[in-house]
């Protein structure tokens, strides 16, 4: 996985094709977003930085926002 922007991030995770799920424990904070099942994007928060991750082909997975 690779890092990428927030806003990517929001567009996979608002996608209505998409579930994700979060667990927190303690500090730490994750959110996954799955894509039939495949992990597609997560998002780490430990304390005060917050990092998005996606797998190498995340782009194909991403919604145009050309309306």
């Amino acid at each position: 996985m690779k890092l990428i922007m927030r806003s990517e991030f929001d567009n996979l995770r608002l996608n209505d094709n998409h579930s994700y799920e979060a667990d927190s424990n303690g500090d730490k904070q994750v959110v996954k977003i799955f894509s039939g099942g495949t992990l597609i994007a997560k998002m780490v928060k430990h304390k005060k930085s917050i990092r998005y991750f996606g797998i190498k082909n995340y782009q194909d997975y991403l919604v145009s926002e050309n309306y």
